[in-house]
């Protein structure tokens, strides 16, 4: 297969150009671990709930920190290294943007499984681990006797500038809201931010906090008997982070035991794998879509038919499994529903869930 700059992103196009010039080409095509990279660095593009691939990412970037200081264009002293400590590029890891939770697979067995789905046909892996050291294989350093590791390092440097000009967009939009004290002015700021563009976090943690603020001032009677009966408010909490990928559950409601799945996509068999993940427990679907929920509805009732072949106990084994759709319209009507009390609440929550989607706290 011939890779070519329709392949490649534009940022390692423009890296890989100021490098070499003319041979920027050549040095794509010929370098397995450019390509890695280039396959791996979708984040950011477009709001999909696209990994980030830090953990793996980060892994290479550590050992390229210290290699270029030590070993850049001198592969015979490379050769003769046995790998730098653990400890130590796990500190550095640390200390990259949002590298502060990230765990130690990466370096220990993920970036190789991942390196040899993608180029089976080499048979040798990327990080070479010796006994709580790691190295990175020369040969994915060099094309031909070039040592292409400034190029991967600046590549990889520039994915997380891009990646902190992203998730800053919100930060700037929090800060904005906390300086309007007109309660109208407010909301429609949310309004604006709560869109079918809108980034699949974004989405995600602004539907949260409109539906945690309306549905606290909910109120439910619960007990083993008529004569038993508590007084509870009900309390919606998040899972997880959005990216977590744990096949979990986005939110959940107590007392009522309510199950909360955010998506943005219209392929309707996402749907039936996120009710087939719990067993069929029922769930409500947070859409992020203008439509009316009566249309995503009929999509997801005509997509379940399909899948049944009309066979009842397939039919109804999922669309009794549907509690509630929730769309943005929902999300925008209920938001200006909200009291003066209960926005200042939903800004809190939402500098709180940025903070903690984005590893600051």
């Amino acid at each position: 297969m011939t890779w070519g700059y329709r392949y490649m992103k534009d940022f390692i196009k423009t890296i890989l150009e100021n490098h070499f010039g003319k041979e920027a080409q050549d040095i794509y095509n010929n370098s397995y671990l450019i390509r890695y990279l280039d396959s791996k660095t979708g984040a950011i593009y477009g709001d999909s709930k696209t990994r980030r691939s830090l953990a793996s990412i980060y892994a290479i970037y550590s050992i390229l920190s210290f290699y270029i200081k030590d070993f850049y264009n001198n592969p015979k002293a490379y050769k003769q290294f046995e790998g730098y400590d653990y400890a130590r590029l796990f500190v550095f890891c640390h200390g990259l943007y949002g590298g502060k939770k990230l765990q130690n697979h990466a370096l220990n067995n993920r970036v190789n499984g991942e390196f040899e789905n993608k180029f089976r046909a080499i048979g040798k892996n990327l990080i070479i681990i010796n006994d709580g050291k790691y190295a990175l294989h020369i040969d994915f350093l060099y094309v031909g006797d070039v040592d292409i590791s400034k190029s991967v390092f600046d590549i990889i440097g520039e994915y997380i500038r891009l990646l902190q000009q992203k998730d800053s967009q919100l930060s700037f939009d929090i800060e904005e809201l906390r300086k309007l004290r007109n309660v109208k002015r407010r909301q429609n700021k949310i309004h604006d931010m709560l869109n079918e563009k809108s980034e699949a976090r974004v989405f995600e943690i602004i539907s949260y906090v409109i539906l945690k603020t309306y549905y606290k001032n909910t109120k439910v009677y619960i007990g083993f008997d008529r004569q038993n009966l508590e007084e509870k408010y009900l309390q919606l909490f998040k899972t997880g982070r959005t990216n977590a990928n744990d096949g979990g559950i986005d939110f959940v409601m107590r007392p009522l035991g309510r199950f909360f799945q955010v998506t943005e996509v219209n392929a309707y068999d996402k749907y039936l794998m996120d009710i087939d993940k719990v067993l069929h427990f029922p769930i409500t679907f947070v859409i992020k879509t203008d439509k009316d929920k009566s249309i995503i509805q009929k999509e997801v009732n005509d997509y379940i038919e399909n899948r049944s072949g009309g066979m009842k106990i397939i039919k109804d084994s999922y669309r009794e499994a549907i509690e509630e759709i929730v769309t943005i319209k929902d999300l925008r009507k209920w938001l200006y529903e909200l009291s003066d009390n209960d926005m200042d609440s939903l800004l809190k929550d939402l500098e709180i869930y940025y903070k903690l989607e984005m590893n600051f706290i």
